[in-house]
């Protein structure tokens, strides 16, 4: 059954941009290449950790919704796992009110991006 997931991942802060992009290009194409179809992907920069990680206190991190069988999202965190470059991922089944929620908080984000260009 096709269900609706977002996934939030920090990437170590070692990594150069392009690397971060390469890491970030890597999951999308895994999750295209299960058949998911990506809703919408974010990129919320390099942040402050709430507590170290590795020794780390920084990591960039990015944000994926797709919709895919829930039989391949086992085998998307193993691929997590094995990342080096991955310090903590967390996927996510949304219902309904969840799916509605990002749908109208996007439709909100737009409607300021427009209004601010005109």
């Amino acid at each position: 059954m096709v269900k609706q997931y977002e996934t939030v991942f920090i990437m170590t802060p070692v990594l150069s941009v392009e690397q971060m992009k390469e890491a970030v290009s890597k999951y999308r194409d895994l999750l295209i290449e299960y058949g998911a179809e990506i809703v919408h992907e974010e990129e919320w920069g390099l942040r402050k950790l709430a507590y170290p990680i590795q020794k780390k206190s920084t990591g960039f991190y990015q944000l994926l919704e797709f919709r895919v069988s829930g039989d391949h999202i086992r085998n998307f965190e193993i691929a997590f796992k094995r990342d080096e470059r991955i310090l903590r991922f967390l996927t996510v089944a949304l219902d309904k009110h969840a799916v509605a929620y990002n749908d109208k908080k996007r439709a909100m984000r737009n409607n300021e991006a427009t209004a601010n260009v005109n």
